[in-house]
């Protein structure tokens, strides 16, 4: 390999201009999250329900070791249910605040890509006043000729609401 080889392999994998997303599909529509936040990729498995908690929180899985609460994003979303297929999977990520992080997974109904897009073409969320929300929404893509909803995973899952749920890490599964 050349310098010049070496140098845009260099530049395509640090470039701060641009971002890598892992995206999914739910409801029909494709969303995504950056790689960065992505710790896995896994098949549906069953939960073990955790009582009190948010109807979008199914429960926890033991992963490697490690209680890790699960929420069905179409539930979130407010979206129609429907049954887990071969497809559904969980896309287990890590979400952060200022104090610390926690892992949790995503039921989504698919995984489709994953795509590196520049900054520059990231268009903002449409502002639809207080009866949508959108702070979840980092900003809106094209890829492949298809919109891509970029969320905003530390914002879409509320770190207080998991923290309060699963703040007792003795839960067997």
């Amino acid at each position: 390999m050349n310098t010049s080889e070496a140098q845009l392999i260099e530049e395509e994998h640090f470039n701060t201009d641009s971002e890598q997303f892992l995206t999914f599909m739910l409801a029909g529509e494709e969303y995504g999250v950056e790689i960065l936040s992505v710790q896995g990729v896994q098949g549906w498995s069953k939960t073990t329900p955790i009582p009190n908690t948010p109807d979008y929180i199914l429960g926890v899985i033991n992963l490697r070791g490690a209680i890790v609460p699960i929420i069905d994003l179409r539930k979130r979303f407010e979206l129609e249910a429907i049954p887990y297929g071969s497809t559904t999977v969980v896309v287990v990520v890590k979400v952060t605040n200022e104090e610390s992080d926690r892992t949790v997974g995503i039921v989504v109904d698919g995984v489709s890509e994953v795509y590196r897009l520049d900054n520059k073409d990231i268009q903002a969320a449409p502002e639809f006043g207080d009866a949508v929300k959108t702070e979840y929404i980092k900003g809106l893509a094209t890829a492949d000729e298809k919109m891509i909803i970029l969320l905003e995973i530390n914002k879409l899952i509320s770190f207080d609401v998991i923290e309060e749920a699963f703040s007792n890490d003795e839960v067997n599964t």
